[in-house]
């Protein structure tokens, strides 16, 4: 169920027949328990418009909503809220219902599924994947995951850098530096040696940069021999980048690189310039988004153009960029792109999405930003000599580090042989965990030690949470799939417990709906801290038998409650810890 539009809808009908009007009653939950469970906010602005006193019409709806089922007590307060207390039976009641519906969990699916494209993680061809790309990868990914299970058609796109001039100087650097038992071993870290002392040539060396320029033309003529090639780089690649990929959990629906619209760029172009919205200066053709009406606020009067051709007739990523756009629309048929890129690029999309407009797409596109993974010393993580840390690397070191944990840790219900299986869930859940427990704008500091704690807000305390509830139905020899309840709350860390639990709807839909995971991470941890409580001050086998079944049917909402939640966020759920 959505808890807060259950008591918003109510809220609006107490406003509209105490007071006649139409309003949002603006209701969240309350900061502190002495004012209620749920707060009605919005008959302060409400006072304003309407030029009377907040306290009389907050008086007015709490006389209305006093009379409905889920409420115990209803009381205004200060200047004119109004504190809402939920009755414990009907928590429980409802709670029943969820744990009923072991199908959703009592979360809702949309009332109008969408096909949504999220393009995200988009690393280069040739290249090995680094840390930079991780915030990108996992964050994409649990995103795909909420909107697929809220029933939406999503479609992941893993939108490859494989086209460009960095080709021209692979297959000019290959030719003086390439080595083929290094090619046959690791490909892509040979290849991204290759790249970077063509690079330096190309820079040093004009004659070396001509050479690299008519490689890359030769490959964009079609050029068989540089065609296959290339062919080789993206398939050794996709390998490479398929082997990082199933470490972490993550699948495409789709690879379209930017070589899957080649063939659309020159279209693109005459198209701009057909409708006006490109011309042609100093020899290159442009958008000036600036001049557009549909540039966004801070974009408009700027003077700095939008490439979309150079003047030596070469397209860029934003040609590209457009014609994807396009496809999406066109043959896709989606109704909403996220681009799930860090915030550096928020520019290039802003241009981006104001020329579209221009050419007439309407399906909602989004820049779904993040910041940036910093090191302990508040600095862009790096290796010591001041590489980019490989993700390979990364996540080899939180496997390693994991074991180690679990191998000192005191109290665990581990099997010696499971160890190095626990290890790798619980070093890759951390890593994932670190970044999605953040609001995605933020920059955070990775530190070892805290997001492989068992204790506090990480990733390991939350599968040991889910764990511990394994262990508790294990030990009463219970299915926790045939409990059925009725549950009463007769304590309050059971009620603290519950009513949380009864808020993972409206989790799930605020954390799709914005593209912020971080809200499925912030309720986990809530559950985990009001199960702590719970298990200090109830006890759940050895009480009668109602009692015991009550608790055991909480116990089993918060389970898979816990377990449903680590799903979406792309960790695994650990049965014994």
């Amino acid at each position: 169920m959505l808890l807060t539009r259950l008591l918003s809808e109510l809220g609006s009908a107490s406003i509209r027949d105490g007071l006649g009007v139409e309003a949002d009653p603006a209701v969240r939950p309350a900061q502190q328990p002495e004012h209620g469970d749920y707060q009605l906010n919005g008959l302060l602005a409400l006072g304003r418009s309407l030029r009377r006193p907040p306290r009389e019409l907050a008086a007015a709806v709490a006389d209305r909503l006093a009379g409905h089922d889920p409420f115990e007590r209803v009381e205004v307060a200060g200047p004119g809220f109004v504190n809402l207390r939920l009755r414990d039976a009907w928590i429980a009641e409802r709670l029943g219902d969820v744990l009923a519906d072991r199908a959703r969990d009592g979360v809702p699916a949309v009332d109008r599924p969408e096909t949504i494209v999220v393009d995200f993680s988009s690393p280069n061809v040739a290249k090995q994947m680094h840390v930079g790309h991780l915030r990108s990868t996992i964050l994409g990914d649990a995103i795909v995951r909420l909107l697929r299970f809220l029933g939406h058609r999503v479609l992941g796109d893993n939108h490859l850098g494989d086209w460009g001039t960095q080709f021209g100087l692979l297959l000019a650097g290959i030719k003086r530096w390439g080595s083929q038992v290094a090619l046959e071993g690791d490909a892509v870290a040979e290849l991204e040696r290759i790249y970077r002392l063509a690079s330096e040539a190309a820079r040093a060396d004009e004659a070396f940069a001509d050479e690299a320029r008519a490689e890359l033309a030769r490959l964009q003529s079609g050029d068989p021999e540089r065609r296959a090639q290339w062919q080789r780089f993206v398939e050794q690649t996709r390998r490479t980048l398929e082997r990082v990929y199933d470490r972490l959990g993550v699948r495409f629906d789709l690879w379209l690189g930017e070589s899957s619209y080649e063939a659309m760029l020159p279209g693109v172009v005459e198209e701009l310039l057909r409708r006006g919205i490109a011309r042609e200066d100093q020899g290159a053709v442009c958008v000036f988004v600036g001049e557009l009406p549909e540039a966004p606020e801070a974009l408009r009067g700027r003077k700095e153009p939008f490439i979309v051709r150079k003047k030596d007739g070469a397209f860029l990523y934003s040609t590209t960029d457009i014609a994807t756009v396009l496809y999406r629309r066109d043959t896709l048929r989606a109704d909403r792109v996220l681009y799930v890129v860090d915030v550096r690029q928020a520019d290039h999309f802003a241009q981006l999405f104001a020329t579209v407009r221009a050419m007439g797409v309407t399906m909602r596109l989004e820049h779904v930003g993040f910041g940036t993974i910093l090191g302990e010393d508040g600095r862009p993580l790096r290796t010591r000599d001041g590489a980019p840390v490989t993700l390979e690397a990364l996540l080899d070191e939180a496997v390693t580090r994991a074991e180690a944990r679990l191998r000192q840790a005191e109290g665990l219900e581990l099997d010696p042989a499971a160890i190095g299986e626990v290890a790798r869930a619980v070093g890759i859940g951390a890593v994932k965990y670190a970044d999605l427990r953040q609001h995605r704008l933020t920059d955070y500091r990775f530190e070892w030690d805290k997001l492989l704690s068992f204790k506090g807000n990480a990733g390991p305390y939350l599968q040991y949470a889910y764990a511990r509830t394994r262990s508790v139905f294990r030990r009463g020899a219970v299915d926790p799939d045939t409990l059925a309840g009725p549950i009463v709350l007769r304590e309050p860390p059971e009620r603290a417990l519950a009513l949380v639990l009864l808020r993972f709807g409206d989790v799930v839909h605020a954390a799709a709906d914005g593209a912020l995971p971080h809200l499925v991470a912030e309720h986990l941890y809530e559950v985990a801290v009001a199960l702590s409580t719970f298990y200090e001050r109830c006890r759940v086998l050895h009480e009668d038998a109602a009692v015991r079944a009550s608790r055991l049917a909480l116990l089993a909402v918060a389970s898979r409650q816990l377990r449903r939640g680590l799903e979406l966020l792309g960790i695994t759920a650990i049965e014994r810890m």
